[in-house]
């Protein structure tokens, strides 16, 4: 039998402040994961959330 690929994929979101800044509060990038329809989300997501290396809200990137 053939296994049924969902439409769901589970995706990484990475700080974009944390990745080029240097000079930042403490060593780390800030990560979360999340889920996306595949098939309504063709491009990559972008969104707002917390950032604890940071201590502020930045945007966060999809990631391969």
């Amino acid at each position: 039998m053939a296994s049924k690929k969902g439409v769901r994929i589970i995706v990484t979101l990475e700080c974009t402040e944390c990745r080029s800044n240097t000079n930042k509060r403490s060593p780390g990038v800030s990560r979360y994961t999340t889920t996306k329809n595949r098939r309504n989300t063709t491009g990559r997501m972008e969104l707002k959330k917390f950032c604890t290396h940071c201590n502020t809200h930045t945007v966060h990137k999809e990631i391969k």
